[in-house]
């Protein structure tokens, strides 16, 4: 073990081809499905959270059910959609990163969402009695609500990204794990371990490890300010 770890250590210092491939590849596939699941789940949280209408608490439930959504099914979901006999089979799209980016924004805008509506909640009512004060219609108020979750959304974001990193369920399923194309952390230390390569496994595990470490620390220090 003490040789596998001096092993992984050596890896991580030569930067080694692979290593540097799949965490290449799974910071496109990170960063990519945590930017959009952004851009979608930061105006639902806002319409949730800053707007009553009819229908609201029943989209609220349905967004809280997709929060715990398991990622296999979301992955199942995909490979029968994508497969060759799916009706989005000719897209060719199965065993991409592209696939990978698209489940994994499934199972990460209902978190930024349901992150996004209780903090927008607690200050919509302000907002909008400013707004209202300063004859601002409703795409401007929803704008002036974004620009007091600054700190909020880059909350989200990191949640988001963190989520992303450590998901292995949906994206082993769509993406294949195929070296060189679309194998991530989560997956190769899987595939790794299985297969005896534990420096490479351990390399892995370590930077995963590390990553989540910093983000959370991050995270840490958004939610006391949040919290203030």
């Amino acid at each position: 073990m003490k040789t596998a770890f001096a092993q992984a250590i050596s890896l991580i210092a030569g930067g080694d081809a692979e290593l540097l491939n799949i965490l290449g590849t799974t910071a496109r596939m990170s960063l990519a499905s945590s930017l959009l699941a952004l851009l979608i789940g930061v105006p639902l949280g806002i319409l949730y959270g800053g707007w009553r209408f009819r229908g609201r608490g029943a989209l609220i439930v349905v967004n809280r059910a997709l929060m715990g959504l398991p990622p296999v099914v979301c992955g199942l979901v995909f490979y029968l959609l994508f497969s060759g006999v799916g009706p989005f089979g000719p897209w060719k799209m199965l065993f991409t990163v592209r696939l990978m980016v698209l489940a994994q924004v499934v199972l990460i805008a209902p978190l930024v969402a349901g992150t996004m509506e209780p903090y927008v909640a607690r200050i919509a009512e302000s907002v909008r009695e400013t707004a209202r004060g300063l004859g601002l219609g409703t795409g401007r108020t929803a704008r002036l609500l974004a620009g007091e979750c600054v700190y909020q959304i880059f909350f989200s974001f990191l949640l988001a990204f963190a989520r992303a990193i450590a998901e292995v369920g949906a994206v082993s399923m769509v993406g294949g794990a195929i070296a060189w194309k679309t194998n991530v952390m989560t997956t190769a230390i899987m595939m790794y371990t299985n297969r005896g390569d534990f420096s490479l496994g351990i390399a892995l595990g370590l930077i995963l490890f590390a990553l989540s470490l910093a983000v959370n620390v991050v995270l840490s220090v958004l939610q006391r300010r949040l919290s203030r």
